[in-house]
């Protein structure tokens, strides 16, 4: 018999899970497997746990590259994200303006780095070890202008804990592969069809990424070049109908 299916009461609602727990693994291995032959194995960042937080704030509706910049200019201009948390929301929307929402963004990077310093006594994010995930992801949540996606990546990235952060990519690829519903929430359905597993997780969260970018565009997907054609719904209509 399987082994029995953790509680994870944050995400799973009161219905059958898309697949059974066997299914669940194997399509994802699978998935992975095959993106990792032809777009090699996935590099994973590194950074603290506050770096990360930082970090995915300001790539909120921007590019990898003004992200970056972002990050370089913040930095430059206060020297550390203690002087960051210091610091008026007005000087910090100035450093970051190349990431676009500056002001948005400054109010959400204060106003969490004075949270964290509020229940830490410092900008130090270990406390979420010794929290249960649901608690961790609640912590992150609870700050003004942290959604699901940034806290997820958090604490997978961070900490190791299985949530599965959803970008516009990954939402896109998972929908054409038949593995979420076209309509709903992302995160919650994704997490639902995946098995618990961080290290596969983590994988599965950046090759999707760069699947969406390389290949499997919002329009004009090149479906006869993708890896995983034979799993997916829509290339497999797309190509026959071609």
């Amino acid at each position: 018999m399987p082994p029995p299916r953790r509680n994870h009461s944050r995400l799973r609602p009161l219905c059958p899970l898309f697949y059974p727990w066997d299914m669940q693994r194997r399509t994802a291995e699978w998935i992975k497997d095959r993106l990792v032959e032809a777009l090699g194995s996935p590099r994973r960042p590194q950074e603290s746990p506050l770096e990360t937080l930082v970090t995915t704030i300001l790539s909120q509706n921007t590019t990898d590259v003004n992200r970056d910049r972002a990050v370089s200019s913040l930095l430059g201009r206060f020297g550390s994200l203690e002087n960051v948390a210091r610091a008026d929301e007005s000087d910090i929307a100035a450093a970051i303006r190349v990431a676009g929402l500056q002001s948005q963004k400054a109010r959400t990077i204060r106003d969490v780095l004075q949270r964290i310093h509020g229940t830490a006594g410092s900008l130090d994010l270990s406390f979420l070890e010794r929290m249960s995930p649901e608690e961790a992801f609640a912590w992150l949540r609870a700050s003004r202008g942290i959604g699901t996606k940034t806290a997820a990546i958090v604490l997978l990235f961070s900490f190791g804990r299985a949530f599965f952060p959803v970008d516009t990519h990954i939402g896109r690829v998972l929908r054409r592969l038949g593995l979420i519903p076209a309509a709903g929430d992302a995160f919650r359905q994704a997490n639902e069809a995946l098995p618990h597993d961080a290290e596969l997780l983590l994988d599965l969260h950046l090759l999707l990424i760069d699947l969406g970018r390389s290949l499997c565009h919002p329009r004009r997907p090149a479906c006869s070049s993708c890896p995983i054609l034979t799993r997916c719904e829509h290339g497999r209509t797309v190509t026959v109908e071609a």
